[in-house]
């Protein structure tokens, strides 16, 4: 009896490669949200120290 040869991918095997690449996606997404998130804190508080800067300089020439 000859034996067939499988070619191509099982069903487990497309069930892995979908698997992977869904979690691939979540985890990129959930980089790039974390990445933007720290970026626009630290431009928050390069605002906030600017802004307390200014006053703190408008205050204190008025003192002087």
């Amino acid at each position: 009896m000859a034996e067939e040869e499988r070619t191509g991918l099982s069903l487990f095997d497309g069930v892995l490669i979908v698997g992977g690449g869904i979690i691939a996606v979540v985890v990129a997404i959930w980089l790039i949200t974390a990445v933007t998130a720290v970026i626009w804190f630290v431009i928050k508080l390069v605002i906030v120290v600017a802004l307390i800067a200014l006053v703190a300089r408008v205050l204190f020439r008025r003192h002087s």
